[in-house]
């Protein structure tokens, strides 16, 4: 199975990989989202370690039952071969209705066949009152005429 666009990256496939990836995350769909991962996938979410794609499904059907009206946008950093930056903020609330912006950055590493084969994130939780969410579209895709993190001055 492979999964495009494929390395070596330009500019143009590195942001198009950057948004199916925001849009598998959107979906909050776990088991759709852990196929983009190699089979022996190595991440490293937080002080969490995750070792195969099993682990991340479960680790993201987690994240969702926790993280509640989960919105997420991601933004290209860098890119070079087969390895993309990127930089990303979501908004989400816990059971009791305390909302946050969590912001963060993540290093990827792809396979040839377009698989991530390495995850390294970095994320920090902002709690935020609820009349000062940014992310407001309807739960799934971010529509495209929605601001990107730059345009928020995020």
């Amino acid at each position: 199975m492979s999964r495009p666009p494929l390395p070596p990256f330009n500019r143009e496939t590195a942001i198009q990989k950057v948004r199916l990836a925001e849009d598998a995350w959107n979906s909050r769909d776990s088991s759709k989202v852990a196929t983009a991962y190699t089979l022996d996938t190595k991440w490293r979410n937080r002080a969490r370690f995750v070792s195969t794609r099993d682990e991340v499904e479960a680790f993201l059907s987690g994240k969702w039952v926790r993280e509640i009206e989960y919105r997420l946008i991601k933004e290209l950093w860098a890119f070079n071969e087969n390895r993309i930056a990127v930089r990303y903020a979501y908004e989400w609330r816990d059971n009791s209705r305390n909302w946050f912006r969590s912001y963060g950055n993540e290093n990827w590493e792809f396979s040839a066949d377009g698989l991530m084969q390495n995850r390294h994130a970095s994320i920090n939780d902002l709690p935020i009152r609820e009349q000062d969410r940014l992310f407001h579209w309807p739960l799934g895709r971010r529509p495209d005429g929605h601001p990107s993190l730059s345009d928020l001055g995020l």
